[in-house]
């Protein structure tokens, strides 16, 4: 493709159709994970929900998705993004035809808890993206996917209840969530047929080894054990809310047990990481300097996600009703105005990719965490005194900030070590939703207004952090599979 043009139209390009695939694949995933929220009334009716209940369904919903996002980023980093992307689209249409033909509330809700797999989707694009697109427009190209495939949980609230109303019925739920289930099954087929890993004559790198991130020095590495704490604390947080905590699902005793697991599971990773960092811990100089990275770059993307897609996860949960007890609004009305912040991923993601593209990653970035914190901040104040046109301006503004520096993130993703772009991309990916967790927790706790400004001040501590960002330049060198090196453009 050549490193100039890029025509979103141009079908004989192998790379556009490619991103075409692979954001269609993305976006079914996104329509398949959020297809029960379109479907709240008439689930609730067929099982006789208690809203505890149904808020326990949305918390199994997204507990997966942090561990799972680790785990297809080293296995899309193995196996490849066409493999690893078709079987996700399979198990999705098994685990969505389990959900809406569920018996019970006990087999719906252990439905639901696998579907959280299903949110893993989103790391294995960015991998594929970022082997067919160059450095000039990787951003552009991640950001149409990431945005265009995001807009899946909108379309699926947009579309799914008028095809309920066709079937009609008592079941209406069930068939429309089982036209989901076949459509992703039907499409990871597609998607295998239709697709390669890499151009035609270029390499796939893999890792060295398998079951943790490769670093490049000793501190990093206590650095990646320190980053990964935050992840079983949002996992302990779920537990907490399913338990006697929250809406009591679990009983006390069983969340002690899921306590002393996720410890567990933490140190089994921890003694992965070791192992596979083992000989740079021994002689770290062994390392060569054109294949080594800063982890710091991968920490600050982290929690640059942590603050954009987790405070866009959160505030999407709760703004319709913030417009409605603000500004007096219909449910109608306000969820119309409240989907405008999901609309804007379809402009606003490739946007943030193609400003990294065009005036730099670093830049970009710092200049667009600024924007979210003034806007979160601005969100912070507004209250029924204000002119609702004036409140909806704002919060599209921010809505901007948050799905551009989405992009921005993930436009810098796949130029940091590109035999571990799936790792890398799963963990940034999993502190996202970290950030919903810790920020929909905030929300439980105080006023809409204080949940802004916690988001604000977020912000403002990871514009701190995208200071010490740096610009990728040069290339970046990786071993073919008969010990040669090869050089990546990457700036």
């Amino acid at each position: 493709m050549s490193q100039n043009k890029f025509n979103i139209l141009n079908l004989k390009d192998p790379s556009i159709r490619t991103l075409h695939f692979t954001w269609v694949a993305f976006f079914i995933t996104f329509v398949v994970w959020f297809n029960h929220a379109p479907m709240v009334m008439a689930i609730k009716e067929a099982f006789d929900l208690t809203q505890l209940q149904w808020k326990a369904l949305l918390i199994l919903n997204v507990a997966l998705t942090i561990p799972s996002r680790i785990v297809i980023g080293m296995l899309v980093d193995r196996y490849g993004p066409r493999r690893t992307f078709s079987l996700l689209l399979l198990a999705s249409g098994v685990l969505c035809a389990l959900f809406a033909l569920a018996p019970n509330y006990q087999l719906l809700a252990l439905a639901r808890f696998g579907m959280g797999f299903v949110g893993a989707g989103f790391v294995i694009g960015i991998r594929m993206v970022g082997e067919w697109f160059p450095a000039r427009q990787v951003g552009l190209a991640e950001g149409i996917y990431g945005g265009w495939g995001n807009f899946g949980s909108a379309a699926a609230a947009m579309c799914l209840p008028t095809l309920a109303l066709a079937f009609g019925g008592e079941n209406a739920w069930r068939y429309t969530l089982l036209v989901t289930a076949a459509v992703a099954f039907i499409y990871g087929i597609i998607y295998y047929k239709s697709v390669r890993n890499t151009p035609e004559g270029a390499t796939y790198f893999k890792p060295k080894k398998s079951g943790g991130l490769e670093v490049t020095c000793r501190r990093d590495f206590y650095f990646l054990l320190l980053m990964n704490v935050p992840m079983y604390l949002a996992l302990g947080v779920l537990t907490w809310r399913l338990s006697n905590g929250g809406v009591g699902l679990l009983t006390t005793s069983f969340a002690y047990v899921i306590y002393a697991g996720l410890i567990a599971l933490y140190l089994f990773q921890a003694s992965q990481i070791y192992r596979v960092n083992k000989e740079m811990l021994a002689d770290p100089e062994s390392i060569p300097e054109m294949h080594r990275y800063r982890f710091s770059q991968v920490a600050i993307l982290n929690v640059n996600y942590f603050v954009t897609f987790g405070s866009e996860l959160a505030v999407v949960s709760m703004l319709p009703f913030f417009f409605m007890e603000t500004f007096g609004l219909t449910a109608v009305l306000a969820g119309m105005l409240a989907s405008g912040f999901a609309f804007m991923n379809l402009i606003a993601r490739p946007a943030g990719g193609l400003l990294s593209d065009k005036f730099g990653r670093r830049w970009t970035m710092i200049l667009l965490i600024l924007g979210l914190a003034v806007g979160y901040f601005t969100l912070s104040m507004v209250g029924p005194t204000w002119y609702l046109p004036l409140a909806v301006i704002a919060t599209m503004s921010c809505s901007f900030f948050v799905q551009a520096g989405e992009g921005a993130v993930f436009a810098l993703v796949p130029l940091i070590q590109r035999r571990m772009t799936g790792q890398i991309a799963g963990m940034t990916g999993a502190y996202g939703n970290v950030g919903a967790v810790c920020f929909l927790t905030v929300y439980s706790f105080v006023d809409a207004s204080t949940f802004f400004m916690v988001i604000a001040i977020s912000s403002a501590a990871a514009f701190a952090g995208s200071m010490f960002l740096r610009e990728p330049k040069g290339h970046t060198a990786e071993v073919l599979e008969d010990g040669t090196v090869q050089l990546i453009e990457v700036g």
